[in-house]
């Protein structure tokens, strides 16, 4: 970028949208738009995606068309671009004629700088969808145009006239998610072939991946969420009767928690989701048909409650958290029910192979034993060379295990049920089970009937399913799950090969504790309530007066002039006009408040020992230690307070206490002087004699 432009971007960045400097590839790719060439951009949620659009927008003449999936999503945008002082407009089919007449006259007039609308709308558009109006077209979520993506829109297929339209209007296409043959794909479908693209790391550092076993999960959920209470997150379902059950127990339990599903009203939908971008609610259960239309910035957790079927849902869906850039949790349950649903489903796809691939490479990231970022990013191309240190697999690496002979017993069992049986029966045989399903066939009378007792049911669920990865068994999905042995399962069992498996994780519930993991400081509950306080004024979402992450730093910075506001990320100059002196006074009267709190306890202490109270009455009337009403009076007596303590020590005790010191190695430790003194002198006398000698 020529340094002219750069200085002209750098400035419309600050001036409206209050940042000092653009992210990785966004100057490129602004530079590349503005230049009026084609672009795919693949970036991940939250890494800035938008701006590679908004801020070009703010250059060119004319106006910038966004087609948007969701009515919803278009909202949330022109909201957060008016909030920035910048000129947004949505056009859909729930406007009346004269609205849209009004929004087309806007477009004419050039007095609006970006014009969102959804496929569908678009007819309504074609007196205006001309050059002389439109410079730039930018079609978000880009990989709902591909049927090799995960979200693919029937409705997205038709965008190609719009370049056979508009020939000399640069099309820029974004997306979060999109493998190699999604990437191809879109650049056919949008008719814009030689598009440069654009791949930014998909790495989301900030955000810690977990999985989990899915046994008692309410219980681990329950768990999960006591940690973080003031905190909003998103849990996803496979079935909308799950979403409603989850909500509804998560509700008795004393969570602010809502169902989300295709099977509501519009009305329904609208209030939900509004709810929860307002904070009104903290927990959203949802299917996948939640999450694309939210531009919420502070959710700051994720939970898959089953497995996703592939991994680019899986990376769409974890990126919904954390858009602001702090920390936030990715956590999925799974379980061997998931794929064989999954498996169900795909009998009748099309695409079948392609999509039981896909399934495969998300049951490998569950069941890994490695570092799951590396495997996550390798999936789209991007590979790291060391681990991350930020997923449950670096924090708390597995252990393995000889497991030969729980290999051969497993291997022993499915052959001696003729490889018919799922894994159900497989176990309840080796833990010799006394049941209908073991008894109607017979099954007790095998020599393997019970030769695994010792293990528990789920240990051995967890053994087998790594065999299953392995490649020592596999499913027989048309037989009715049945495990069967592959060519490997004979060099366990007739050539005493060696086998490696992990040791099953201690029960997550146990270990995990009900304590919160990050008390919001009392500053940041400030500015977090005077936020809500000015969204609710305005009528917009709290993120959009300003996001987790720019208050932040004002807690941090503790900005007290309007210049120190603006220096803060995130603080354009519309909103520092408008905000800085309502921050700036909950600063000033926090900083107030806090000094008077360090002053008063000593204060209290003082005021009651003056009035001759002992020591002991002092601290049953403040409900405090005797050792701490002593440390008040020896901080006073430090910071040269006249305090008459010839009732607590007397002048030969702090003498002794004196002289003690020249023969001690005293570093603020009151130890040695204890036993330099032979225990002569307590330790709250020793305290106070310290503190004479200092002052």
């Amino acid at each position: 970028m020529a340094a002219e432009g750069i200085q002209n971007s750098l400035s419309l960045l600050k001036t409206y949208f209050g940042y000092d400097n653009f992210r990785k590839n966004q100057s490129e790719i602004i530079q590349h738009v503005l230049n009026k060439n084609d672009a795919l951009v693949v970036m991940p949620t939250g890494g800035g995606k938008s701006l590679c659009y908004q801020l070009p927008a703010l250059e060119f003449k004319g106006v910038t068309l966004v087609i948007s999936p969701l009515i919803a999503l278009m909202k949330d945008q022109v909201d957060a671009l008016r909030s920035n002082g910048i000129e947004a407009e949505f056009f859909n089919s729930t406007q009346s004629p004269e609205l849209q007449q009004e929004i087309k006259a806007k477009v004419a007039n050039k007095t609006v700088k970006l014009l969102y609308a959804a496929p569908e709308s678009l007819s309504g558009l074609q007196e205006v969808l001309n050059q002389s109006y439109f410079s730039c077209i930018a079609v978000d979520e880009a990989h709902c145009i591909s049927s090799w993506g995960h979200d693919f829109r029937p409705s997205y297929q038709q965008l190609s006239f719009l370049k056979r339209s508009l020939p000399q209007t640069p099309v820029i296409a974004l997306t979060a998610t999109a493998d190699k043959s999604t990437r191809k794909d879109i650049l056919k479908q949008l008719a814009i072939p030689k598009a440069k693209v654009f791949l930014s790391s998909f790495d989301r550092k900030n955000i810690f991946l977990e999985v989990r076993n899915a046994d008692q999960r309410l219980k681990q959920i329950e768990n999960f969420l006591l940690r973080r209470q003031d905190e909003a997150g998103i849990i996803y379902c496979l079935s909308r009767k799950s979403t409603e059950k989850l909500a509804k127990d998560l509700t008795k339990k004393g969570f602010k928690a809502k169902a989300y599903h295709a099977g509501l009203t519009t009305d329904d939908r609208s209030e939900i989701q509004e709810d929860f971008v307002y904070d009104k609610t903290q927990i959203i259960c949802a299917t996948v048909a939640f999450g694309m239309g939210i531009d919420k910035s502070n959710v700051r957790w994720v939970i898959h409650y089953n497995m996703p079927k592939n991994l680019e849902g899986y990376y769409q869906e974890i990126g919904r958290a954390g858009r602001d850039g702090v920390a936030a949790h990715a956590l999925m349950f799974h379980s061997y029910a998931d794929v064989i649903q999954y498996k169900r489903f795909l009998e009748d796809v099309n695409n079948k192979e392609v999509q039981e691939a896909k399934l495969e490479r998300m049951k490998q990231f569950a069941e890994a034993t490695s570092c799951r970022r590396r495997i996550l990013l390798g999936y789209f191309g991007e590979h790291l060379t060391e681990n991350c240190g930020h997923c449950d697999v670096c924090k708390n690496p597995p252990r393995f295990i000889d497991a030969k002979i729980i290999a051969q017993k497993a291997l022993s069992a499915i052959g001696r049920v003729k490889q018919s049986e799922p894994i159900g029966i497989v176990i309840d045989v080796l833990r010799g089970a006394k049941n209908t399903g073991v008894y109607d066939k017979g099954y007790q009378n095998l020599k393997t009937y019970g030769i695994g007792n010792g293990i528990s049911w789920k240990d051995w669920q967890h053994y087998i399913l790594q065999l299953i990865n392995l490649g020592y068994i596999e499913i027989a999905f048309h037989r009715k799950n049945a495990l069967e042995f592959t060519a490997m399962a004979k060099k366990v069992l007739f050539e005493d090969e060696q086998v490696w498996l992990t040791k099953p994780k201690a029960d997550t519930i146990s270990q995990t504790s009900t304590k919160a993991i990050s008390k919001s400081s009392s500053l940041f509950k400030h500015l977090k309530q005077l936020r809500m306080e000015l969204s609710i004024e305005e009528n917009i979402p709290p993120y959009l007066v300003f996001n987790d992450a720019t208050l932040k730093e004002i807690e941090k910075e503790r900005p007290l002039t309007e210049q120190d506001f603006k220096s803060i990320s995130g603080v354009n100059a519309l909103k520092a006009e408008k905000y800085a002196y309502d921050f700036i006074t909950v600063i000033k009267k926090f900083n107030t408040k806090k000094r008077k709190k360090k002053t008063s306890t000593y204060e209290e202490t003082l005021h009651l020992y003056k009035n001759g109270k002992s020591i002991e009455t002092i601290a049953k009337e403040r409900n405090l230690k005797s050792i701490t009403i002593v440390s008040h009076l020896s901080t006073l007596i430090k910071k040269g307070e006249s305090i008459n303590i010839d009732d607590l020590i007397s002048k030969t005790e702090i003498t002794s206490v004196e002289n003690i010191l020249k023969d001690v190695d005293y570093k603020g430790a009151l130890k040695p002087v204890y036993e330099g003194l032979n225990g002569k002198l307590s330790y709250e006398k020793i305290r106070l004699a310290l503190a004479v000698l200092e002052s």
